[in-house]
């Protein structure tokens, strides 16, 4: 599945931080296929993660677009 590169370091956030299966993550990829950006939200709504990871995630996702805002403009990818 193509996945862009902050989805590819939240995939690896959820599989190695979070010890999310690599099933539940392709099922939540898919059923977010539309709207990537959903992915978080799908994974709780279908049980695959708790409320407390969903935060831990939402905290995670805040750090990663601190970091990426901060970055000096030509080395942001996007």
């Amino acid at each position: 599945m193509d996945t862009s590169p902050p989805q590819e370091d939240l995939i690896s956030f959820l599989r190695y931080e979070l010890a999310v299966p690599v099933d539940s993550i392709n099922l939540g990829l898919r059923q977010s296929r539309h709207a990537p950006n959903l992915l978080p939200i799908v994974l709780w709504q279908y049980g695959l993660v708790s409320t407390q990871q969903l935060d831990q995630i939402f905290k995670w996702q805040e750090q990663q677009s601190q970091v990426r805002d901060s970055a000096p403009s030509w080395l942001r990818l996007g």
